[in-house]
Order: structure tokens, then C-alpha cells, then sequence
């Protein structure tokens, strides 16, 4: 994903709270962009790069060297970018970037979305062609025009026709993560509302979905209190960020947030909630399953209870209908009233659960407070936003037993990889924090290596053996057919030194499809060579898709949870991937990184070259 989508589309002109060197890197890289679409001089386009990475790499308090007068001295920086990251920080606007933002065509901001198309090309179009926003690019394409133009032609054409298809496809779904940020507080803040007995999420955010559609909130509340029922209503259809509401009636409510994400409220009595919450959790595939068990029990589930199915009339079977729903106040009891256990929600995707559930040989799920560790994670030698410290720092806060740094190789040069040098440089830093016993946290020194397009790694062997472990990953190249790029990356699992394969299949939800590559040949080469398969956490990734672990779990394929951190808070995307790992059905016996630092330096020892 391009860094600066973040300000140029979600962050308002004035900075919310304490401004950070994030927040003014992020504007710094947004002027850069801003100043290329417009035909600005290159040598001012990439003083502002240069002075974003500046920024990104300080190790020392912003602040302070502000005020010591100390920044306009640090190579990259100078005058003219002091005087604004001065402006930034103490006032938490740049008047220079409010006009440079109001000056460029908002449907030229927005092309930025179309995987494929950055500012040179977007500026191309706009003055060869007058295209103005995506629509006029579509007509462009359309027309053939786009492969008329030097340095575009028909495969780039295509190419961009199906960005624009993409966009559009994805443009209706939403991050698990993002959703989650907007549901969790609407959830918290309904349950402390006076009158609300019990306040749960439920749809494809429940479940962990990679993307989610909508959100739907469901609420136990007295009916017969209006009151207290018009009071959930106004709370939520005037919470912060609704930009529209869709729908109000007594009990049920539509509201659209600023970002497109449709949430559905729905107020039912208590004694429906458990089915409510059931019903409304799906998926479709689960419930269709769920009634057709309860018909086999004379019985008709729905959202409103458990009664007596129609045709089984009876007194007997009407009476015993009753006194099922009027002992049902849980899922667990619902479960329970049809012979089954607990389904986590999670599970519930009609893909064998039930029958698991019958036999009562469901797998007890991993849990995030069964991590102990992550090694896929970046600081600022090269593409991070926290030095080493600071990343040692954040996972002693969240009580990790180790942390690995798996900083990029030479051949990521977009993210600054580390050459041999550079990083027998990072391992000795690394040696010594771990013998100076500055932290709690051990940190291993890994490294997240390019596999190159023939399958060898980007670094040779007597490199790769100083390390802990190693991280291979395609980050180029993405374009080689299936064959090709199947036996370039079981090249690379072959590898001795390989500990792990990283983001298998190279996708960017919402954003760019995999490339092509046999997963099934892929995940027999990683168990015949005993190379862990990295679930990778990111929100945009959560790759090797869940869908692939419950069967390859089973063959003994072994799961590395890892966030893909590039800065202290992306640490946390662990809860993502906990997620996706228990939509995988994997437990914690299943992921290497639920070890303690006891076990999981042998471990690591063993799986060396």
C-alpha cells in the first residue's frame, strides 16, 4: 500500500493530538507526491523524500532538537523544511501543504488509488489526454487512447482497466481492522447506556472475516421501555463520524460512516438475544446448517427463538419447543439444546464445524495472550518508523518473551535493504543489547530476505549463517507465471538457511490479487523441509489466507504469527492475525511463536543451516 494515501485521504488538514515524526513524515512524503502530480522540479520533489526519511530515522526527540535549533544542521533537512517541520510541530497544520492540497484536482488524488498508477503517470494522463479522475480514465481506456500514449501501451492499459475494476469491487468491503477501530468503541460505549442488558457485534466482523461488508450491532434491551429504547436509538445514530443516517425506525437503525462502513443497530428482548446474536453472526452456510439440524430435532431455529417446527405439532413437541427457548439465554446453551458444543464464532462457516462440534472434537483455538513472541517485524535501518530500541521497548510492554528484527535485503532498495555491511552492522547491535541486559525482552537477529527471481536469496550463504533465522519473501517479479514463480520460491524453501516463508502469496487485500503460485506445491515443499509458512498479520495481508491452514496445520505445517511491523504499533496487528489463525482452526501447538524463549531459541538453533 502507498504510504501516503494515509494523510492525503483519511487525516484532516489540522493533526489531531501530539503531532509525532509519523505524522509529520507522512505530510512530508504527501508533499512530494502532491508536488509530482503537479510537474513541480524533481530536485524539490526528492528534497522532500529525502526530508520524510530524515525525519522517519531521527533517533532523537523531535522536539528537542527543534528547540536546540539543531535541525536545519542534520543533512537532508536545511532551512526552507525546517521552517515548515517547525510549523508542523508546534502548530500541528503547514499553510504550505493546506494551498498545495487545495490547488490539485481532487479526482487527480483519487487516481492514486489504481494499483499501478503513481504521479508521473497520473500527470501523463492529465495533460496528454485531460483526464481529470478515474471516470475520464475509464473513458480513456475504453477508447484505446491510453496505449497511444509513449511509456503506457496495451498491457498497461489493461492493467489499469482492471485497477479500476478492482477498485470499484473493493470499494464495497472493508479491513477486518479498520472495521474493528469503528466497532469496538460503538460496542463498549452501547453497553454502558442505561437500559441495555447485553450489546455484542455480530456479521463478518464476529466471525474475522479478512474484509467485512457492514457492521451489525445487536442489543438486549427492555422493549416495553420506549425510553430507554430511544435513548440507544439517538446515541447511536448521532455518534461521531455518521455521516448519514439510512434508517431509524423503533427498533432497528442504518447509519453510514464518513468512510463508506455501513452499520445496522438492532434492539431485541433479552430472552431473543442469544439467537439474535446467532443468527445475525451467519454465515449463511452455518445457519442453513444449523436449522437443518434443528428440523432433525422437530424444531425451527430462527432469530427469534427455538419453537417446534411446523408439521411436528404436537402438545408434547409444542411444550418442549417452549421450554427450549425459555431456558436458552447463551449460544453456548443453544448449542447445547441441539447436541453440539460451543462453535467459536470464528468457525462458524458451514465447513465442517458442526460435525466437529456433534463429536465434540473441536480444537482449542489459539488465543493472543498465547504469543510469546514475533519475528517479522522492521526499524528504521530500513524501511521501519522506530529504531531497534524503540522496537525492543514496545515488546517488553506487551510482555513478549523475544522479538526478532527482520529488516530488508540490498535488492529492496524501495525500502532501503540492508547490504552485508549494514547489517552485520544491525547484528552486533543487536548482540550487545541482548548482553547488556537492557531489556527483559531477548531480540534474535533475522533478517527478511528477497528471494530473487530464480529462487536464490539475496544473500549468500556465509551472510545468511551469522543470523537466528531467516525470513524469504517475493517482493518483485510478481508478473512470472505460475510454474515459474511456484519453483522460484521452492528454491528458496530448500534453502538450509531459510527459517520461515513470508507473505506467500503476495496479496494486498482491497488492493493488488496474488500472483500466480501453486499454494498446495508450496506448502509440501515447507513440510518437506521443515520451513514454517509466516501467517502475516498485517491487515492488508493476513497471508497465507486462512482458508489453507486447517488442512495444512494437519500435515503438520507449522505457523509463525508475525505483524509485518514497520513501526511500535503495528506490533499489536498480532490480534489480526490471531484472528485469521483461528478461522484456520489452528491451536497453539500449531504456531512456533507461542514457545517460550526457552524452547524457541533450540528450536531456532535446529531449523540453522
Amino acid at each position: 500500500m502507498q504510504r501516503f494515501l494515509g494523510m492525503v485521504f483519511r487525516v484532516p488538514v489540522v493533526l489531531l493530538g501530539s503531532v509525532t515524526k509519523k505524522d509529520i513524515a507522512d505530510v512530508l512524503g504527501d508533499i512530494a507526491v502532491l508536488l509530482e502530480l503537479k510537474g513541480e522540479n524533481p530536485f524539490k520533489i526528492r528534497a522532500y523524500q529525502n526530508g520524510a526519511r530524515v525525519i522517519e530515522a531521527l533517533g532523537e526527540d523531535l522536539g528537542e532538537v527543534i528547540a536546540s535549533g539543531r535541525l536545519a544542521g542534520i543533512k537532508g533537512v536545511g532551512e526552507a523544511l525546517t521552517q515548515k517541520i517547525t510549523e508542523l510541530h508546534t502548530t500541528g497544520r503547514l499553510r504550505f501543504y493546506d494551498e498545495l492540497r487545495a490547488s490539485v484536482a481532487p479526482g487527480l488524488v483519487e487516481m492514486l488509488e489504481i494499483s499501478g498508477l503513481g504521479p508521473k503517470k497520473i500527470k501523463v494522463l492529465h495533460e496528454r489526454l485531460g483526464v481529470a479522475g478515474i471516470a475520464d480514465l475509464q473513458k480513456a481506456c475504453d477508447g484505446g487512447l491510453v496505449a497511444e500514449l509513449p511509456g503506457f501501451g496495451e498491457k498497461t492499459q489493461q492493467k489499469l482497466l482492471e485497477g479500476i475494476k478492482n477498485r470499484e469491487a473493493y470499494g464495497r468491503r472493508h479491513l477486518w481492522w479498520d472495521a474493528c477501530m469503528i466497532a469496538e468503541p460503538i460496542v463498549e460505549g452501547l453497553r454502558k447506556l442505561r437500559g441495555v442488558r447485553h450489546a455484542e457485534v455480530a456479521g463478518s466482523l464476529r466471525r474475522g472475516l479478512e474484509t467485512v461488508g457492514d457492521l451489525d450491532f445487536i442489543v438486549a434491551a427492555d422493549a416495553d421501555d420506549a425510553k430507554a429504547v430511544d435513548r440507544i436509538m439517538d446515541w447511536f445514530t448521532t455518534r461521531p463520524g455518521v455521516h448519514e443516517v439510512t434508517a431509524r425506525g423503533e427498533t432497528k437503525a442504518s447509519v453510514r460512516y464518513e468512510g463508506g462502513l455501513q452499520a445496522d443497530l438492532r434492539i431485541v428482548p433479552g430472552e431473543q438475544f442469544a439467537f439474535a446474536l446467532h443468527h445475525f453472526t451467519g454465515s449463511k452456510d452455518h445457519n442453513v446448517q444449523m436449522r437443518q439440524r434443528a428440523l432433525a430435532h422437530g424444531l425451527s431455529l430462527s432469530e427469534w427463538g427455538l419453537e417446534p417446527a411446523e408439521g411436528e405439532g404436537t402438545v408434547k413437541a409444542k411444550a418442549a419447543g417452549r421450554a427450549k427457548s425459555a431456558k436458552i439465554t447463551s449460544e453456548t446453551e443453544l448449542f447445547e439444546a441441539l447436541g453440539l458444543a460451543f462453535i467459536e464464532p470464528e468457525l462458524r462457516e458451514g465447513l465442517g464445524e458442526i460435525e466437529a462440534a456433534e463429536k465434540n472434537n473441536l480444537p482449542t483455538l489459539i488465543k493472543e495472550s498465547d504469543l510469546r513472541g514475533a519475528f517479522h517485524n522492521h526499524t528504521t535501518s530500513s524501511d521501519g518508523r522506530n529504531t531497534l530500541e524503540e522496537m525492543v521497548a514496545a515488546a517488553e510492554a506487551l510482555s513478549w518473551d523475544y522479538i526478532g528484527i527482520a529488516d530488508h535485503s540490498k535488492a529492496s532498495f524501495q525500502a532501503r535493504g540492508l547490504d552485508e555491511p549494514r547489517l552485520a552492522a544491525q547484528i552486533g547491535s543487536i548482540r550487545k543489547i541482548n548482553a547488556s541486559k537492557r531489556f527483559r525482552t531477548h531480540v534474535f537477529a533475522g533478517t527478511e530476505c528477497d528471494i530473487l527471481t530464480d529462487g536464490s536469496l539475496d544473500f549468500d550463504d556465509i551472510t545468511l549463517a551469522q543470523l537466528d533465522y531467516v525470513v524469504a519473501s517475493v517482493h518483485n517479479g510478481f508478473s512470472q507465471d505460475e510454474d515459474r514463480m511456484t519453483a522460484r520460491i521452492i528454491r528458496a524453501i530448500e534453502n538450509p538457511h531459510v527459517t520461515m516463508l513470508g507473505h506467500l502469496t503476495g496479496r494486498l487485500l482491497l488492493r493488488r490479487e496474488s500472483y500466480r503460485v501453486n499454494t498446495a506445491k508450496v506448502i509440501d515443499a515447507a513440510i518437506a523441509n521443515d520451513v514454517a509458512i509466516e501467517l502475516n498479520a498485517s491487515p492488508w495481508r493476513l497471508d497465507m489466507d486462512w482458508r489453507l491452514w486447517r488442512g495444512a496445520a494437519e500435515r503438520g505445517l507449522l505457523c509463525s504469527i508475525n505483524p509485518d511491523a514497520h513501526e511500535t504499533g503495528h506490533l499489536a496487528y498480532v490480534r489480526a492475525g490471531i484472528k485469521a489463525a483461528r478461522k484456520g482452526w489452528l491451536t497453539k501447538e500449531n504456531v512456533i511463536n507461542t514457545r517460550p524463549l526457552a524452547k524457541m531459541r533450540p528450536w531456532l538453533e535446529t531449523h540453522r543451516a
